[in-house]
């Protein structure tokens, strides 16, 4: 039973009002004595030429109070207060009904959602930074789906641009072919670090990049064949990472996919009259909206990346159709995008609206910077393996006969940092402290992993007891059981306010609401050696419900559970 419908349905009876728009003013009061649900009379003042107060009052003596322990009004809010046994049964019974299904949804059938994130630059490290918008991404794509929609996943690789040339060069000159076999990614940083620091003398090396990107695009047999080569063994490495992160995408279409397709929205733009000369170049000009002008062929005739995000967002929207298009990508790519959607609202393209884009904030350590240049970069893969060196060695030392320490540890680990990256606003700033991140106490994703852990080692003791009597869900009428009850209601809530506001840590806190909620109901409830088999019985279905709810959530977040711990 869907609570807060029957609360509108019961409400509609009485006012005229849509469904729709009385569920969408039902709120859940801040405290459990002012109710379960409350629904505020403000909007109703003005049609029923009455003060709110008495509106709500009018309304607590005529509702039908089926279903529920009271209504009352209290100012002018009606404030409903469920009946908690049949609310907590209700909840229980559909969790483990749903399973893996529980919280999800059909809202999204029909509607396409392209997401474009992760997109590393080819031939360079996967740093910390790229794991932001990989986590972001990755779990805006599992809430969609869950959801109903269709996301289309994109990963929008840098593979295109001057630095090329300069990589070619850089090979030719100094690449060690041994080297480049056995660890691509640094011996390709070694030699473009090399590269920038040579040309800081001897400024010629700038003029020869630039002669091997003109080869390149000019389809030079050789420039292409390296060009490619770096690609694929960047990709390689970028694989071992996303399989780590159980990350995969529907399209790899890069920057270099678009080349081909760039001079169609130079026309297209020429021909909605929008295109300007300015200093030799070609652009949009945006001062009506506090924008500078959206350059999209430069002086030299080169198109830069505002032209290739231009190509990209026509080519996805006649592609896939899509009903949204969310880009995944840092803060300090705001007046970009804001410059590429204006200009294809202005070409006449009534689909930019839908174009969104979503920015996330830094990461920090204490004195290191994030410069691939310079080669003081902090890699992904060194973050990832250290989560899980660290894991491991807790597990050494607290439970050094867990099976499966490994894994164990990989799950962790891996879960750990993705957590971390989830559980505050994603346009906030992450300075990592191991210590708190790795942490079992407190707002973190072991501690919510180790809660589910925690979960099934009571299911499997309760195994060995061979219980057979009957859940009765009648004696489920502690505090902590009926607010652990109202918690697990709140999943698909989370995930739904999630995808509004395109912020998987919706869903993240949610978790850690969940996991509060539970061990609060354990630590002032026994539940194996509890006497009375039925109420055994009841809380072991209200813990069954609990771990199902915590794994669905996890899952959308990209995290794996723990079964021991």
């Amino acid at each position: 039973m869907d609570y807060k419908k029957l609360v509108a349905e019961r409400i509609k009876e009485h006012v005229d009002l849509e469904l729709e728009n009385i569920e969408k003013l039902i709120e859940i009061p801040p405290k459990p004595e002012m109710g379960d649900f409350a629904f505020p009379c403000f909007q109703l003042a003005k049609v029923m030429r009455k003060a709110p107060n008495m509106i709500a009052a009018e309304l607590a003596e005529k509702i039908n109070k089926e279903g529920f322990e009271r209504v009352e009004c209290l100012g002018p809010y009606l404030n409903f207060f469920v009946d908690k046994v049949a609310f907590s049964k209700n909840i229980i019974s559909k969790v483990l009904e749903e399973g893996d299904k529980y919280g999800s949804s059909k809202i999204g059938e029909g509607k396409n959602v392209v997401v474009e994130y992760s997109s590393p630059n080819i031939a360079k490290p996967f740093h910390v930074g790229h794991l932001f918008t990989t986590a972001i991404g990755h779990s805006l794509y599992r809430m969609l789906n869950f959801e109903g929609y269709n996301p289309i996943r994109i990963n929008h690789l840098g593979d295109w641009g001057t630095q090329f040339g300069k990589l070619i060069s850089a090979y030719k000159r100094w690449g060690n072919e041994e080297a480049l076999e056995e660890a691509p990614i640094n011996e390709l940083l070694r030699i473009y670090v090399k590269f920038h620091d040579e040309a800081e003398n001897n400024p010629e090396l700038e003029d020869e990049g630039r002669m091997y990107f003109k080869k390149l695009e000019d389809g030079d047999q050789e420039a292409v064949a390296l060009w490619e080569r770096f690609k694929d063994l960047s990709l390689k490495e970028f694989n071992k990472i996303y399989d780590m992160l159980g990350v995969d995408f529907d399209s790899w279409a890069g920057e270099s996919f678009y080349n081909d397709k760039m001079d169609k929205v130079v026309e297209e733009l020429e021909k909605a009259n929008i295109l300007t000369e300015s200093n030799g170049a070609k652009v949009v000009m945006l001062d009506e909206y506090n924008m500078p002008p959206c350059i999209v062929v430069k002086s030299d005739g080169a198109s830069i990346y505002a032209t290739r995000d231009l190509a990209a967002a026509s080519y996805r929207h006649k592609t896939y159709n899509f009903d949204k298009c969310i880009y995944v990508v840092g803060k300090d790519q705001i007046l970009h995008f804001n410059q590429v959607f204006k200009t294809l609202e202005l070409a006449g393209n009534e689909w930019a609206k839908n174009c969104v884009h979503i920015p996330f904030g830094l990461v920090k350590f204490a004195d290191r910077k994030l410069s691939t240049r310079k080669g003081n970069v902090v890699l992904l893969e060194d973050l990832l393996n250290e989560a899980i060196d660290k894991t491991r060695e807790t597990i050494e030392e607290k439970n050094p006969q867990l099976e499966n320490k490994e894994e164990v540890a990989k799950k962790i680990g891996i879960g750990a940092i993705l957590f971390t990256y989830l559980k505050n606003s994603r346009e906030r700033d992450i300075v990592f402290d191991w210590k708190e991140m790795l942490s079992f106490d407190g707002e973190t994703g072991p501690y919510v992993q180790y809660s589910y852990a925690r979960a099934k080692s009571i299911l499997r003791k309760a195994e060995e007891q061979e219980i057979t009597a009957e859940p009765d869900f009648t004696k489920l009428t502690s505090k902590e059981e009926f607010e652990l009850a109202k918690t697990l209601e709140g999943l698909q809530k989370a995930v739904i306010l999630g995808i509004d506001k395109l912020e998987p840590s919706v869903v993240t806190r949610y978790s850690i609401e969940v996991a509060k909620a539970f061990n609060k109901f354990y630590n002032n409830h026994t539940v194996l050696n509890v006497e009375d088999e039925g109420l055994k019985a009841a809380r072991l279905e209200l813990i069954k419900a609990t771990a199902q709810v915590i794994k669905n959530a996890l899952f959308l977040i990209g995290i794996d559970v723990v079964e021991k711990m």
